[in-house]
């Protein structure tokens, strides 16, 4: 019998963070990454792909373009891929982004059998472009592959008709075999940080970046923090320019108790989750990280898609309030904040079960 071809669509750097482990652990299917390239610059995209040693085999290039025009290049561009190569018996498609929902549309045409990594999760947000992201692939997919007991609860109320599985979770799969890599980082001391005396914080959402009054909010917030401890800032390119356009940069820039860094590798951002403080972020796999560390993270949003990291792990949900943001961060300071246990079949194994699986 001829081993199964099995094509995984990437795009972003969350994305990259998911499928890390399939080529290394594949005994019985010819794995090749595909990779969108919508997430493109050296310091959104390469540096990831040069620390995991992990090479795509064919890249369509689509660039920075606006959502609608993304998708629709992706779509043609990965038709014209899979006619020129041949169909593969599975396209995996992790998260809830652009390339996620265009490859899942092109299997869909195609008569290509879907998978989803990371199935089955909902913020219940209409506002949220990744939430439509998320339903849509899930309802397109033959096999779902779920990160927590969340995702198999809404997958049954939506009365999906996929074959689902509980495997866990593949992020969790990269963080443990680069562990020596991870440790082996000495941004700390590039940085000038002490273990366990800086504050990480991460902001990129448009809801939270794109407009002056909430971007002040931001600088404001990071203000105030940077009052009990260092406060470290890897930007975001998004919101790099919207700083720079509302001239908002200076104010951080000229605090001393901030430090702004660009983008970082997988391997020095991870080093700095394990040994800050508190992580305060709008992000979504963060959330996921710290909740493996057991790290205090607090999440700037008003909902989250991934619920057993409050459940079970170490993170909240907070409003954008500086008030709200200092009663969590007097418990840490404390020593009085949650502690969280790590989800079921976050053990680093999850990639091995999928393949199986397949």
């Amino acid at each position: 019998m001829s081993s199964k071809k099995i094509y995984l669509l990437v795009g972003t750097r969350p994305n990259f963070i998911k499928i890390t482990r399939f080529k290394d652990l594949s005994k019985d299917a010819e794995i090749s990454i595909i990779h969108t390239g919508q997430h493109f610059d050296d310091n959104m995209a390469n540096v990831f792909f040069d620390q995991f040693n992990l090479r795509p085999d064919y890249f369509l290039e689509v660039g920075g373009l606006s959502p609608t025009s993304q998708i629709g290049q992706i779509i043609l561009k990965l038709e014209e891929l899979f006619i020129k190569i041949g169909k593969p018996d599975y396209l995996i498609v992790p998260g809830d982004v652009n390339s996620t929902l265009a490859g899942a549309i092109v299997a869909n045409k195609m008569g290509i059998k879907l998978v989803h990594l990371e199935s089955g999760l909902r913020s219940r947000d209409q506002l949220m472009p990744e939430e439509h992201n998320r339903i849509l692939t899930d309802y397109m997919s033959d096999i779902c592959f779920v990160t927590e007991q969340s995702g198999l609860d809404n997958l049954k109320a939506e009365n999906n008709l996929a074959q689902v599985h509980f495997v866990g979770n593949t992020m969790i799969d990269t963080l443990v075999h680069f562990e020596p890599e991870i440790e082996k980082s000495n941004i700390l001391d590039e940085l000038s940080l002490d273990k366990g005396e800086y504050i990480l914080t991460t902001f990129h959402r448009p809801s939270n970046v794109d407009a002056k009054d909430s971007l002040q909010k931001m600088v404001d917030l990071l203000t105030w923090l940077s009052t009990h401890k260092k406060v470290v800032i890897p930007l975001h390119p998004r919101t790099l320019k919207m700083l720079e356009n509302f001239e908002l940069l200076n104010i951080l820039e000229e605090n001393q108790s901030i430090v702004i860094t660009k983008p970082l590798g997988y391997f020095e951002f991870q080093k700095l989750i394990k040994y800050s403080l508190v992580v305060i972020t709008d992000s979504g796999g963060i959330q996921e990280e710290t909740t493996y560390r057991q790290v205090p993270c607090l999440t700037v949003r008003n909902n989250t898609e991934r619920p057993s990291t409050i459940t079970e792990g170490t993170n909240v949900l907070v409003k954008f309030i500086k008030e709200d943001i200092e009663v969590y961060l007097k418990q840490i300071l404390a020593g009085t904040y949650k502690k969280g246990t790590i989800p079921k079949y976050w053990d680093g194994n999850t990639t091995e079960r999928i393949l199986s699986i397949l």
